[in-house]
């Protein structure tokens, strides 16, 4: 019997900046644990000892030892007991970061610079085709070095840097990067908080004098953002603060902090910006600027700019890094440069390597995700500096470049100003995103289904950076309706808790005072302010479904992995805009109704539904897009479906919140919602749901989320998916489902007795389809099903969307069978759909407990299943009518198929 692995605390391993004091711990075990005891020492000194506790839990055991301290190591260890044997003792570490305001004492350093250009751009002017007059380098600004020397003792044990900025910023000490993470901070609702980072640095530092040096870009806070392409968002100068604690062997300790005696210069960059892209200059670079013998007499002092300690926050979950590099597979040589192709929609840029250039030398290189039909260069990603180019001035000789402070959405790069030909060796991508631990996989014995699910993994690898963003490229915003859609996927792929509940943390904190939450998280002042004078869809600040997200996420994760405190923690923010919904609902009718007589029950059931107000509805349904120019027909499904899918969302998240407060003992909370959840149903029921169980209007999204969330009767239930059933076939056996329904369509189906249909949806190629996208290349999600049409015409739109790729999680629960029935796969079912059509699947999904996995194959009338099953999971097989326990570890067992499927076990 071993002893307990893969430590981890709040689901990292081995973290040395956690911000909170009561962190939980978690393992894995190779037995039946029915004990542990589990310890946390500092300094040789137990904080906490749990003594034997009698639990087989193993997975966020949540710590109540003494408080801890900021800035401090631990040690902990657990051990585990099986019948009467105990393992031996397993050990890791963690370290916190500054917990409270009160322990920062350093100043917000200022660098002398320009103001940033503050451009303000709306959706019309998107639309219009309007943008800045004068090229980036007339309008941008060049990010700032900034210095500090400092002298250290002998006899360090211990060095962390906590830092952040306003802005984005690359850390240097003596030289040397203080990690290997990029863009720090990464993007905040920086109103509220802002995200510090913790850096082990005690390798880094020399007996004498040192250096610590910050380079600082605009990044989300000053650069340019969003659909718009609107500038200085949070702020037109940036700035940057840090401390530098130190231990020494005789139990010194001290305190380095941003201050007056910080030095600054303008970098070698003409501009750096997150959509624009960034120009470079190398024989600008101030050689050996972060090494303590440089010169800094001509730099100039910092501006101490305050203390404003309170919007920090340390940061949560694995920042961003570069993850992978993509050899190029193709170099075409062109009049107008070198085009090559990475094979593979990415966020990311480029680094290139560069022989005998001449000093001044210009080289471009430009981003786009899909070339024309014609193979020649096309830019998909059109709007307001979304140019997505970058810009390498040589000094001369052989180098080397990768941009600092930028990054694209593409698959292609041309780069132009080399001389010569570009060989495929000297070029490479360098994928960035948030470093996610990948935790799932799935394989068919269909290609086209492999590539399927390749394409949900690359685009959440692409928009989970920094947050859940809707596309790596055109907005890269936080938007809560793509995310309600896809956390299930997301979670079967990756582990998603820690970095989707910091973006939680800044869902929250940008609630608004009256309860309602944003379309998007991030959202700056220049958001609310564009919101307020905007007309149409650029006026909605909240909406169904996407505001929906405070509940559909954080149950989702608390379903996938039994964390109770995701519940805890929105729980409240939850409360507050289900009471928005509740006095809008009482106060406001649907626009059609507003000079209507209603009758006293009409009136009283359009009392409790939120109805009114300008929603996205089923947005983007494929037959709504089928005419008119794309800014008028984009409002089509809003109008149709917005008043029907607000209430039906109304009392979904009602029900969650019910379940929610029942999880976290608040039964009074629980009957309440549940209550008024009814309530909306009976009321959405006598206003809308015909006594054919029909709806007001014949989209399939519309039935669909009415069947998924009950909104139906029981007994029309059936006549309502009969005639679900009619759409699809009237669209031929294609689906037409948009942004909040396309999740619930294919399960809607097969619990209402129409699995052949599901099937016919996946395995349907004509567009739309998520295999007509395979069909045409797709490597990522596109942002509509028609982004290359059957003739081959591309659309100027992003191709590296993940919201339909929600379809992936149908992929494990349905084809693979792999479904948890209990929080965290307490207990799951293993039930593979033989009927799928194909010959084989495996799939496999990390759970609190270990590896859980299953890999089968038809042959004619039988199967064979392989199952893997962690200790801590109860799991059965589901063949027919027939229910098979499984044991623990591999087992192999025979199905024969037909009307009365039969299973046994074979082998183990």
């Amino acid at each position: 019997m071993s002893g307990p692995r893969d430590l981890r605390v709040e689901y990292l391993h081995a973290p040395i900046g956690i911000g909170t004091r009561v962190p939980r711990f978690s393992w894995i075990v190779d037995h039946a644990q029915d004990a542990y005891e589990l310890e946390v020492s500092a300094d040789d000194r137990v904080v906490w000892a749990t003594g034997i506790v009698e639990s087989i839990e193993t997975s966020l055991i949540e710590y109540a030892g003494a408080p801890l301290a900021s800035d401090t190591d631990y040690r902990w260890r657990v051990r585990s007991r099986s019948g009467d044997a105990w393992t031996e003792w397993a050990a890791s570490g963690f370290g916190t970061s500054l917990l409270d305001a009160a322990d920062w004492v350093a100043a917000w350093v200022e660098p002398v610079q320009q103001d940033a250009v503050v451009e303000r751009w709306s959706i019309f002017d998107w639309i219009r085709g309007l943008g800045p007059e004068t090229p980036p380098e007339d309008r941008l600004r060049p990010p700032q070095l900034l210095r500090q020397r400092f002298v250290v003792g002998g006899g360090i044990t211990r060095a962390r840097l906590y830092a952040s900025a306003r802005g984005v910023y690359s850390a240097f000490v003596n030289g040397g990067r203080a990690d290997d993470q990029v863009l720090a901070p990464g993007s905040d609702a920086y109103e509220h908080r802002i995200s510090v980072q913790s850096y082990d640095v005690a390798d880094a530092l020399v007996e004498g004098e040192n250096v610590l040096g910050i380079a600082l870009a605009d990044g989300w806070w000053a650069g340019r953002l969003g659909l718009t392409g609107s500038s200085a968002q949070y702020g037109t100068r940036t700035s940057a603060i840090w401390q530098l604690h130190l231990e020494y062997a005789d139990g010194g300790t001290e305190v380095v902090g941003s201050g007056a005696d910080v030095r600054s210069a303008p970098g070698p960059w003409a501009y750096a910006d997150l959509f624009v892209g960034e120009h470079f200059d190398r024989r600008a670079v101030p050689a050996g600027w972060n090494l303590a013998r440089f010169d800094d007499g001509e730099w100039m002092p910092v501006a101490d700019v305050g203390r404003d300690h309170g919007v920090l926050r340390p940061f949560t979950g694995e920042p961003i890094r570069r993850v992978l590099e993509l050899r190029a597979v193709e170099v075409v040589e062109t009049p107008d440069g070198s085009i090559v192709d990475f094979g593979q929609v990415i966020a990311g840029r480029v680094r290139l390597r560069l022989r005998d250039t001449t000093p001044g030398q210009r080289v471009v290189i430009e981003h786009t995700e899909t070339l024309a039909a014609d193979g020649t260069w096309f830019d998909n990603i059109v709007g307001i500096n979304k140019e997505q180019t970058d810009v390498f001035v040589a000094a001369g000789g052989d180098d080397e470049w990768e941009p600092e402070f930028t990054f694209h959405g593409f698959r292609y790069a041309r780069v132009r100003g080399l001389g010569s030909a570009l060989s495929p060796d000297d070029i490479v991508a360098v994928v960035i995103a948030s470093d996610l631990e990948q935790t799932g996989s799935f394989a068919a014995s269909d290609a086209r289904l492999d590539r399927l699910h390749q394409n949900v993994v690359w685009s959440q690898r692409g928009n989970f950076l920094s947050v859940p963003t809707d596309c790596p490229q055109r907005e890269r915003a936080g938007w809560t309706g793509d995310i309600q859609a896809f956390v299930g996927a997301a979670s079967n792929n990756a582990q998603v808790v820690p970095f989707l509940s910091r973006w939680l943390d800044n869902l929250r904190a940008d609630q608004l005072p009256d309860g309602r939450i944003p379309i998007f998280s991030p959202r700056s002042p220049f958001d609310a302010d564009a919101a307020a004078i905007a007309q149409g869809v650029g006026s909605i600040v909240a909406a169904a479904g996407w505001s929906d997200a405070i509940a559909t996420v954080p149950w989702t994760l608390y379903e996938r992995t039994g964390d109770r405190r995701v519940l805890e923690e929105n729980y409240d923010a939850m409360v507050r805009w289900i009471e928005f919904q509740r006095a809008s609902a009482a106060a406001e009718v649907p626009d059609r109704l507003r000079e209507a007589s209603l009758s006293a029950d009409c009136a009283a059931a359009q009392s409790l539904l939120y109805n009114s107000g300008l929603h996205f509805g089923d947005w983007l349904t494929p037959s709504t897009m089928e005419s008119g120019p794309l800014h008028e027909a984009i409002m089509i499904a809003p109008t149709l479906t917005g008043e029907y899918l607000a209430p039906m969302f109304q009392a979904q998240t009602l029900t969650l919140a019910s379940r929610i407060a029942s999880v976290l003992g608040r039964e009074s909370d629980a009957d309440d919602f549940a209550v008024r959840a009814s309530a909306v149903r009976d009321a959405f029921a006598s206003e809308y749901v015909d006594a054919n169980g029909d709806l007001p209007v014949r989209l399939q999204g519309v039935y669909v989320l009415a069947l998924a969330f009950d909104m139906v009767p029981v007994a029309l239930r059936p006549a309502t998916a009969a005639q679900l059933v009619e759409l699809v076939h009237a669209r031929g056996d294609r689906l037409d489902t948009g942004f909040l329904s396309t999740p619930y369509l294919l399960d809607v189906l097969c619990d209402h007795g129409y699995p052949q249909v599901a099937r016919t949806l996946l395995w349907q190629s004509e567009m739309p389809s998520w295999l007509y996208e395979v069909d045409h290349g797709a490597t990522t999600f596109w942002e509509t099903w028609d982004a290359i049409s059957p003739d081959g015409a591309i659309r100027p739109m992003s191709f590296n969307h993940y919201a339909p790729g929600s379809v992936d999680d149908w992929l494990y629960r349905r084809v693979a069978g792999i479904r948890s029935t209990s929080p965290g796969y307490r207990t799951a079912a293993i039930e593979p759909d033989f009927e799928i059509g194909i010959e084989h699947a495996a799939a496999h999904v990390g759970t609190p407990y270990g590896r859980l996995g299953v890999e089968w194959t038809r042959a004619g009338d039988a199967a064979s299943v392989v199952v893997d099953v962690p200790f801590g999971i109860a799991a059965t097989l589901v063949a027919g009518d027939r229910e098979i326990v499984l044991e623990v570890g591999r087992s192999v067992h025979d199905v024969v198929l037909g009307r009365s499927a039969t299973a046994s076990t074979s082998s183990a």
